[in-house]
């Protein structure tokens, strides 16, 4: 596993794996939290090769749309509940990370880029929180995840209560 990245070669959609959109590869930021926890999560699944999926399926297959509707239910559901996260998707975490690499300080360019589109997308889906963001303190994206963790954070990273019921 690298370090501060990952790399994105490949989509997988209804358990098949496929092409990105836009047929690119790209490097996204690993915030040190999430690393701790796939380093955690590998060491509880025995150490897969570097080849392995991260999260794989029955038998180390990739997920099925059934697999994936049974982890929702099943894990994810229960997690959002736990949290008080009300109508959150698994898809709204990318708009969580938005959020925090733009309360970061971050140019629209570099958040384009960790998403795999261009700046003209990002301004049009994130300007609300670009809006937001405007006078507030910079606060770095670990910060924040550790702030929230902590339970130290009434409110969250500026821009997820909308995103999250947004879907």
């Amino acid at each position: 596993m690298r370090l501060r990245t990952l790399l994105i070669q490949r989509a997988v959609s209804l358990g098949q794996e496929k092409d990105t959109k836009t047929r690119a590869h790209r490097t996204v930021r690993l915030l040190a939290p999430l690393r701790e926890d796939l380093l955690a999560w590998q060491l509880r699944s025995g150490r897969p090769g570097e080849e392995a999926l991260v999260f794989p399926g029955p038998e180390g297959r990739l997920w099925s749309k059934t697999t994936y509707d049974n982890w929702g239910k099943r894990a994810f559901d229960r997690a959002c509940k736990t949290a008080k996260l009300v109508g959150a998707t698994p898809y709204a975490l990318r708009h969580s990370f938005v959020s925090l690499l733009l309360h970061e300080g971050r140019s629209v360019m570099y958040v384009a880029r960790q998403l795999g589109h261009d700046a003209r997308l990002t301004l049009t889906t994130y300007g609300h929180v670009i809006d937001e963001l405007d006078d507030e303190p910079r606060l770095p994206a670990e910060d924040a995840i550790s702030a929230a963790r902590e339970g130290s954070c009434s409110r969250g990273v500026p821009g997820d209560d909308a995103d999250a019921q947004a879907g």
